[in-house]
């Protein structure tokens, strides 16, 4: 009995050390995984991809052997949950640029991407996007659009004209509050600043109140100038991150119009995500200008549709450097990065110029 209690020691630390190099193999790979989304700001967990791992790995045991399988099951989890924390904190060195200041729904959508990430503040749109242009930040989490005010067409603008890909989009639900100097009843403001777009989401409130409205470049700085002036009849309307931010109350809470209030932020990074596999919840966005020819757009929507592919969204954009040009700018369902998706492409050719794949998500929230 003796004997054979020492061969069984004698395999386990076979085993274990061949798990040991195995592991160390495996590691490394996650590292690989993990800098590529870094690379591209793609979310460390991917349920669905784990989820088909652990079914096909379990095929490698006989279905007899149900207490194995089980373990197994849970063995191939654990494992996966030691990378994601390895890839989680390769994050840690990530630099993302937003526009706006702390406090600012950017800054808060950044943070809840990537929550181990340094987030770095720029004044405007075009500043944070030629940051990760030229090396200085890593990644951009910007406005694509909202869900009462439409698209931020500054964004649509840089999304034609520069080299940035769109990776992983993120639908953040913005709720403006009215922020004051402590002690502050409402009856005592007259005036309110924010940002022009949640001046308007909020436009039913502030009319029923009479107050003034005065323009500001973001929510967050507008809480931030409320609190410098310390003037009691100056409230801001923005975040509650922002109120805990710049030392202020909230003397009403969502006071926009429109209870289902979200903004859509893209995650953009110099290097392209090829997702691969048919799931259901991939979808890619696309820019083109057509051929001065007649039934040009038209044809080119109509490819779109006969490869197979449900378009989401369409919208036209001016181009500032021609009068009177447009260029535009296409979201829809599915898998581009395919042989059917090639053969669009190819097809659309055709009939646009300035064709541009702007990136490829997953549809994760």
């Amino acid at each position: 009995m003796q004997d054979r209690l020492s061969e069984a020691r004698a395999i386990i630390n076979e085993v274990d050390k061949e798990m040991a190099a195995l592991f160390r193999r495996r590691m490394e790979a996650a590292k690989m995984v993990g800098e590529y989304k870094m690379a591209r700001g793609l979310p460390v967990l991917d349920e669905k991809r784990e989820d088909e791992l652990v079914r096909r790995n379990l095929e490698y045991l006989s279905e007899s052997e149900e207490d194995v399988r089980a373990g197994y099951a849970c063995f191939l989890r654990s494992t996966m949950a030691i990378s994601r924390h390895y890839q989680q904190k390769m994050m840690t060195g990530l630099r993302v640029a937003f526009s706006g200041t702390e406090g600012a729904f950017a800054s808060i959508a950044a943070g809840r991407l990537f929550p181990d990430a340094t987030r770095v503040p720029f004044g405007d749109f075009t500043s944070a996007y030629n940051a990760v242009v030229a090396g200085e930040c890593d990644l951009a989490v910007l406005p694509l659009e909202n869900s009462s005010a439409g698209e931020v067409g500054a964004v649509t603008d840089l999304l034609f004209s520069g080299p940035l890909y769109v990776n992983r989009v993120y639908d953040l639900s913005v709720t403006h509050d009215l922020l004051t100097l402590p002690g502050v009843r409402i009856d005592e403001i007259k005036r309110v600043i924010s940002h022009p777009q949640a001046l308007g989401q909020c436009a039913d409130y502030i009319r029923a109140h009479g107050f003034e409205t005065v323009e500001y470049s973001n929510t967050a700085r507008a809480a931030e100038r409320v609190a410098e002036l310390g003037d009691r009849s100056t409230a801001a309307i923005a975040s509650e991150e922002a109120a805990s931010i710049y030392g202020l109350e909230i003397a009403a809470r969502a006071i926009n119009g429109e209870a289902n209030n979200t903004t859509r932020f893209a995650v953009l990074s110099s290097a392209r995500n090829v997702p691969s596999g048919n799931r259901s919840d991939l979808r890619f966005i696309l820019t083109f200008t057509v051929r001065n020819e007649a039934g040009s757009l038209a044809r080119a929507i109509d490819v779109i549709g006969k490869h197979g592919y449900n378009m989401l969204s369409l919208r036209s954009r001016p181009m500032k450097e021609l009068l009177w040009q447009y260029y535009f700018y296409v979201e829809a369902e599915g898998n581009i990065d395919t042989q059917r998706g090639a053969d669009m492409v190819a097809a659309l050719a055709e009939y646009c110029d300035n064709l541009r794949v702007v990136g490829s998500y997953i549809k994760d929230n």
